[in-house]
């Protein structure tokens, strides 16, 4: 299936419940995995303590969307170990990936 790739402009993830727009679209375009540029994401998603990370990819996943975070987030991996260690499992796992570009999908 394809992956759908959310333009960097646009209206930005501040709240689980705004996650619900990219899986409709998800669902619209028939993809399987849903390209999210760093753009569209408050900087609250970086804050594992937020939870925001969590509810909006474990949404994602519960309607069996693979997650691609596209962009550089060293800005905040070099602030948090443990969104480091978190960034290093998804990428493992490969459900949820963070990536630098579009070229490393």
């Amino acid at each position: 299936m394809p992956d759908l790739v959310f333009d960097p402009d646009g209206p930005i993830i501040a709240r689980d419940g705004d996650v619900n727009d990219f899986i409709s679209a998800g669902w619209d375009a028939g993809a399987d995995r849903l390209v999210i540029p760093v753009s569209r994401l408050a900087p609250e998603f970086f804050k594992l303590s937020t939870g925001l990370a969590g509810a909006v990819l474990q949404k994602c996943t519960n309607y069996n969307f693979r997650v691609a975070i596209v962009g550089d987030i060293a800005v905040h991996t070099d602030k948090s170990g443990p969104l480091r260690d978190f960034v290093y499992e998804s990428n493992k796992r490969g459900d949820v990936r963070f990536v630098a570009s579009l070229d490393e999908l």
